[in-house]
C-alpha cells in the first residue's frame, strides 16, 4: 500500500491500472478491501485508486486534532485527490462513503468529474435507524468499544443485527470481516477516530449536500441494489430527482454492499458510464 500524507494524518491507499482516474470510497468499519472484486475488472482501462478512509478500519490513526466530521471527511477526500495531482476524477462510493462523496461533490466540486453512488446514506437517513445505536454508544466513553467486542467472534460478525450478514447477500464467508474489524478492536487511536466520526454524523449534512447538488453539472450514476433493507430504493429515486441528469440503474440480487454481491454488474455499470459521459469541468462550490 502507498501513503498520502495530509495535514490531518496519513491515508493509506491501493493503486492499479492506468487511464482516467477512478477513486473508490467505502463506508463505516470497512476499508478499501470492499472494492477488491471490482477494481480488477476496471484496471485495464482506468487508473483505480482505493484509499482506506478514516472510518474505523484504517491502519493508522489520524492526528488527534483531525476534523472527522462529515464535512471534515469530505475535505480529507478532496485533499487526498489533490495530493495525487488528480483532476476530473470519477468518485465511486458505497454506504457511509456515499454520504461523504455527496458532501465532497457539493463542497469541493473542482476535482470531481463524475459521481457514482451505490447504496448509501442520503437525506435524513444518515445513519440508518438500525445503526444509530452505534452513535448513542459513542457518546459514552468506552461504551462503543464494549458494544463491539462481540465482533471478535466470527459468528457475531455474521449474525449480529449491526454486523455484516445484513449487508452482504452472497459469499459472506469470503468477505474480509476479520480484517475489517481488526483495526478498531486492536488500536486505541482507531477507536478514538471512530468515536469522533460517529459523534459528528448528522443528517443535516446530507440534506445540505443534496440541496447543493441540485445545481450540479457532474454526470451522476446511481447504481442501487433493490433488496437493501437499510437504504431503500426511495432514497435512490430522490437522489436521481435531486441531481440534474442523474441516471438511476437498479442492481438485482444484492444487499447494501453491491461491490461484494454484484461486482461484475457494478464494474460494467461504472465502466460504461465513465466511457459514455464527459467529466464536468472545474467549477466553484455553491
Amino acid at each position: 500500500m502507498e501513503e498520502a500524507r495530509l495535514p490531518q494524518g496519513t491515508i493509506h491507499y491501493r493503486e492499479s491500472g492506468s487511464g482516467e482516474p477512478i477513486v473508490f470510497a467505502h463506508g463505516l468499519l470497512v476499508n478499501g478491501l470492499l472494492w477488491r472484486k471490482v477494481v480488477p475488472l476496471l484496471e485495464r482501462d482506468f487508473r483505480c485508486i482505493v484509499p482506506d478512509l478514516p472510518l474505523g478500519s484504517h491502519l493508522e490513526p489520524m492526528n488527534a486534532d483531525a476534523d472527522l466530521s462529515p464535512p471534515g471527511l469530505a475535505r480529507i477526500v478532496d485533499e487526498f485527490i489533490a495530493s495525487l495531482g488528480l483532476e476530473q476524477v470519477t468518485l465511486v462510493a458505497n454506504d457511509t462513503g456515499g454520504a461523504i462523496a455527496q458532501i465532497t461533490a457539493a463542497n469541493h466540486p473542482d476535482r470531481i468529474g463524475r459521481l457514482v453512488l451505490t447504496n448509501c446514506d442520503a437525506f435524513e437517513n444518515f445513519l440508518p435507524p438500525a445503526f444509530r445505536p452505534l452513535q448513542w454508544t459513542a457518546r459514552v466513553p468506552g461504551l462503543l468499544t464494549a458494544a463491539l467486542q462481540g465482533m471478535r467472534f466470527d459468528l457475531l460478525r455474521r449474525r449480529s443485527p449491526m454486523a455484516f450478514g445484513w449487508l452482504i447477500k452472497h459469499d459472506l464467508k469470503g468477505a474480509p470481516l476479520e480484517e475489517w474489524m481488526r483495526p478498531f478492536l486492536s488500536n486505541r487511536g482507531i477507536r478514538r477516530d471512530t468515536v469522533k466520526l460517529l459523534r459528528g454524523i448528522h443528517p443535516r449534512y446530507t440534506i445540505e449536500a443534496a440541496e447543493r447538488l441540485r445545481s450540479s453539472d457532474r454526470p451522476t450514476l446511481i447504481a442501487w441494489a433493490e433488496e437493501d433493507r437499510f437504504f431503500k430504493l426511495s432514497f435512490a429515486e430522490r437522489l436521481a430527482a435531486a441531481i440534474p441528469g442523474a441516471r438511476l440503474e437498479l442492481i438485482p440480487d444484492s444487499y447494501t454492499f453491491v461491490p461484494e454481491d454484484q461486482p461484475k454488474r457494478l464494474a460494467d455499470a461504472i465502466g460504461s458510464f465513465t466511457r459514455e459521459t464527459k467529466p464536468a469541468k472545474k467549477a466553484s462550490a455553491a
